[in-house]
Parts: structure tokens; C-alpha cells; sequence
């Protein structure tokens, strides 16, 4: 074995080891949703929800209210969000965030299951960690995605999604501090696990151990280069951590 070779051993058995350490120090799981359980837009795709909205806003002449980019943004939060920094707590971006979460739902019947999320999720919850989802995402969406996996009663009822507060949503804590207080755990006793540069920030800024869930190279990089210590491609390792602790 060369000395590459075993440098390379070394630093895989240290990852492993740090992995398994951060699963056994969580007692309570915040799960992202849109990412770490499912891919939500899978098959009906952001970028055409995004679009949607736009649309919907320039046909009651507000094409002027978002700037080019947002325009152009491929993101349906980005352009959510935009309206409700010009118009807070107005009706049009209630009647927004409706259409968004229509949308949600509609995506939530085809999303894709994230590879080992179910098992893992059911194995945290059998060895008696408390598990509560902390998205961006709608909790109706939330739910309706949960019911169908029958997985609803793994997190019941700690689901802390999007509310008429919109500038509340994460990278604001928000939503984790909702489930750490009404869970009643320390944020030392927690772990985060998100997808997302949002994420990452909430869960430091609740000073919540993060783990990152990265499904290609370019998210994982991104992930790292903001300060994620921890980022896996895929559960499995976590699954056979939590089932080996």
C-alpha cells in the first residue's frame, strides 16, 4: 500500500469516525424537506413554476414590480420573496404564496423519494430521536408528501414550514428555533441536515450542528466553501452509522 493510499485510508476512516460522532450527539433531527426527503420539482420543474408567477404577475400589470433578475430567476421563493420586500403582508403576496403552494402540492404528487431517506428517517425515530421538519417549503405540501411515504407520524407534529411572515423564512432561524423551543432541546443536542447555503447559515445562526446533503459535486463544493464540515453525496452513510452507533 502506498503512502497516498494510506493518507487517503486514514482520511476516510476520520470522516466515518466524525460522521457517526455527529449522529450520536443528536437527539433531536431537523430535517430540510425540498432535498434531504425528496426532490419536490422532479418532474414539475421550479423554473416553470417561477415562470408561472412572473406571468401571473405581468397579466395584472405588475411586470415592472420585479427587477430583470428576479425576472429571470428560476427560483418560485426568489420571486415570492421580491413581491413581499415591496408589498409586506399585502394581498396580492398572500394570493402569491397560494399559488406557490398549489404549485407545491401539485409537484408533491410526483416528487422523487431521496435515496435512503425513508429508512433513515424510520430508524432515527425507532431509536428514540425526535425528528421535526424546518423548511421553506409550505407545511399542507409538506404533509400531503408525508402522508403519502406514511411517514407523517415520524414527525408529527413538529412541521415548521413557510408562514404569512415570509421574511422570516431561512436563512433566518426561524423555523428551527419554532422546533427547538416547542421540542424543548438545547441546539447543542440537535443536528440540522439541508441542502442548501440557507440552510447552513440558519442552522449556525441557531448554533445547530449541520450536516449537508449535497447530490452533486457543484452543491457539495458550495457547501464547503461557505464552512460545511460535514457534507455527504448520499444517506447511506448515515443510515449505516445511526444502524452501527
Amino acid at each position: 500500500m502506498t503512502s497516498e493510499t494510506t493518507t487517503q485510508t486514514e482520511e476516510t476512516t476520520n470522516e466515518s469516525e466524525k460522521l457517526r460522532e455527529l449522529i450520536r450527539s443528536a437527539r433531536v433531527v431537523l430535517w430540510d424537506f425540498d432535498g434531504p426527503i425528496c426532490r419536490l420539482f422532479a418532474r414539475h420543474k421550479a423554473e416553470l413554476v417561477a415562470a408561472e408567477l412572473v406571468e401571473w404577475l405581468a397579466g395584472r400589470g405588475l411586470h415592472g414590480l420585479l427587477s430583470d433578475r428576479e425576472r429571470a430567476s428560476l427560483d418560485p421563493h426568489v420571486v415570492l420573496r421580491a413581491v413581499d420586500r415591496r408589498h409586506p403582508g399585502s394581498d396580492l403576496v398572500t394570493e402569491l404564496e397560494e399559488r406557490l403552494t398549489q404549485e407545491e402540492l401539485r409537484a408533491a404528487t410526483s416528487a422523487l423519494p431521496t435515496a435512503y431517506a425513508d429508512p433513515l428517517i424510520r430508524t432515527w425515530t425507532a431509536v428514540g430521536s425526535r425528528l421535526a421538519i424546518t423548511t421553506n417549503n409550505s407545511p399542507r405540501v409538506v404533509r400531503s408528501y408525508l402522508d403519502g411515504r406514511g411517514l407523517t407520524g415520524c414527525f408529527a407534529p413538529h412541521i415548521y414550514g413557510r408562514t404569512a411572515d415570509l421574511h422570516l423564512l431561512k436563512p433566518d432561524p426561524h423555523c428551527l428555533n419554532r422546533a427547538l423551543n416547542a421540542m424543548g432541546a438545547a441546539p447543542g443536542a440537535a443536528l440540522m441536515i439541508g441542502d442548501s447555503l440557507s440552510d447552513l447559515d440558519a442552522a449556525d445562526r441557531a448554533g445547530v450542528p449541520f450536516l449537508g446533503y449535497a447530490r452533486n459535486e457543484e452543491k457539495g463544493k458550495l457547501l464547503r466553501e461557505a464552512g460545511a464540515e460535514h457534507v455527504v453525496a448520499s444517506l447511506e452513510p448515515v443510515l449505516r452509522g445511526l444502524r452501527g452507533r
